[in-house]
């Protein structure tokens, strides 16, 4: 699937490529980080390789790299999950190297994928599906106008057992009221 860099005033957001496993390794491999993520940590750079491979093949999913627009290094991605039965809603995911946390690395281009989602894409809604102790990724989803809509119980098995879901979600007309 073709879809655009994406920029920032510091960031370049571009298609995820197999050669970002090696800098996605650390991310994928950080046990605290991962423990939000619906698999468990990653043991080996190979594990992460085949990961990335599996998320560049995607046909439902766009996923780029989060880069620096000075170095086209991989420091998490952001990834729009769709399906055939709602094409103008898209679910959006996104992990972020422990290093770059607390700089707005992850606001800046988790916003730049929604905008561009509205504006370019003209979807109606985005959401996404966070577990409730994830405090940092519910902030950040309230800080770009997410409302919580559902809390669903026992909704996913993950390497941590079973987890409760919260349900995010963004619609474009509150999201151009609110937007600059």
């Amino acid at each position: 699937m073709s879809f655009p860099d994406l920029m920032t005033e510091r960031l370049r957001l571009r298609p995820l490529r197999l050669e970002d496993a090696d800098a996605l390794h650390p991310v994928f491999a950080d046990e605290d980080l991962m423990r939000w993520w619906s698999s468990g940590p990653h043991k080996s750079v190979a594990e992460t390789r085949e990961y990335v491979t599996q998320n560049c093949e995607g046909e439902r999913w766009q996923t780029w790299a989060i880069t620096t627009i000075q170095e086209d290094v991989a420091l998490g991605w952001v990834v729009f999950i769709h399906s055939e039965d709602r094409p103008n809603v898209r679910e959006i995911g996104y992990i972020l190297n422990r290093a770059a946390w607390g700089t707005g690395i992850a606001r800046e281009a988790v916003d730049r994928v929604i905008r561009y989602g509205f504006e370019e894409l003209g979807l109606r809604r985005i959401c996404a599906d966070v577990d409730p102790e994830n405090m940092s990724s519910i902030k950040l989803l309230k800080i770009l106008g997410f409302q919580q809509e559902a809390h669903l119980r026992q909704e996913s098995e993950t390497h941590i057992g079973t987890r409760d879901s919260l349900i995010f979600g963004l619609l474009r007309d509150d999201w151009q009221n609110v937007s600059p």
